[in-house]
């Protein structure tokens, strides 16, 4: 306990810092030294022992639309970074969508819903995995590494994407679907919303997720050296935080001409992709995570389970 007072005390600042620049002036985040001490300290430490400085030691962190990854994940490369002396690269699975343009494809090819970014098959999987293989690589060399402006929703300009010139001790690759797993194809006929009924009666869209979770996706994630999942109490939860992420994206970028950014309804129809693999994850992932950290109906981490991995 003296370690993580000690601790605390060396990234507290820091740590509060970025806390007050994600927070607007109607939505403040509570019990955050809380969060910090009891939660994310002891979080870090478990990696630190982990961390081997001869290959990066690659983190998944999962969790549904909303539940705070971003936040979660930041705060723990602070905390690495500052107390622990580790060079931590951070990135989204959301940096690796396809392009507009080949998602634009992509639907002509397979399905029409597949121009919605989200669900295994609108990222560039071919991107992932060589970036994995050449952060493991003896012989790094700096990797150039896009970023995604949901806002627009297309990539970044190349001169905006990350350059990374070391190689990390610690890698963490966050999104909703991180570490997500197949489901048996008889579970695939029974449709889950209305989205499902009439968009996807035929079951090709559906069929082509699960396939690609259990091909590439599955090879990507049986990469990572462990999986830390942000579990909230159920779906209708994570649309009400995914509607308050929309709004704080608007206030952000509402000088800009040219974005894409989402109303209610809209926020309700993308959700409904990702509702079959976020309710999956929700029965399955506490079975095969590493780190479990559950979430009350207030965003805050409640309690954190631990398994060996």
């Amino acid at each position: 306990m003296q370690q993580f007072s000690l601790c605390f005390g060396k990234v507290k600042k820091d740590c509060l810092k970025f806390i007050k620049s994600q927070e607007t002036k109607a939505d403040k985040f509570k019990n955050k030294e809380r969060m910090i001490k009891s939660f994310l300290i002891p979080l870090c430490f478990w990696i630190s022992k982990k961390a081997d400085k001869k290959s990066p030691y690659f983190v998944g962190l999962a969790g549904g639309q909303g539940t705070g990854k971003t936040t979660i994940s930041s705060l723990i490369k602070i905390i690495l970074t500052k107390y622990f002396k580790l060079n931590v690269f951070r990135i989204s699975i959301d940096d690796f969508y396809k392009t507009r343009k080949e998602r634009v494809s992509l639907s002509k090819k397979v399905h029409p819903m597949l121009l919605t970014r989200g669900v295994p098959g609108t990222h560039d999987i071919n991107m992932m995995l060589s970036f994995f293989r050449k952060a493991k690589s003896k012989q790094f060399k700096k990797l150039k590494l896009p970023t995604f402006n949901k806002a627009t929703d297309d990539r970044f300009n190349k001169k905006y994407w990350y350059d990374l010139k070391d190689k990390p001790d610690v890698i963490i690759f966050e999104g909703w679907c991180v570490g997500a797993k197949s489901e048996k194809n008889n579970t695939l006929k029974k449709t889950i919303n209305s989205m499902e009924k009439t968009k996807d009666h035929n079951l090709t869209w559906r069929k082509y997720v699960n396939q690609q979770l259990k091909s590439k996706y599955k090879n990507l994630y049986s990469q990572l050296n462990c999986l830390i999942y942000l579990k909230a109490k159920n779906f209708s939860l994570l649309q009400k935080w995914r509607l308050k992420q929309e709004r704080k994206l608007w206030l952000k970028n509402r000088t800009s001409s040219n974005m894409k950014i989402m109303s209610r309804g809209d926020v309700i129809n993308f959700m409904q992709t990702y509702q079959r693999i976020t309710q999956n994850m929700f029965r399955n992932m506490p079975k095969y995570a590493s780190i479990i950290l559950n979430l009350n109906s207030n965003h805050q981490i409640k309690s954190a389970v631990y398994r060996s991995k």
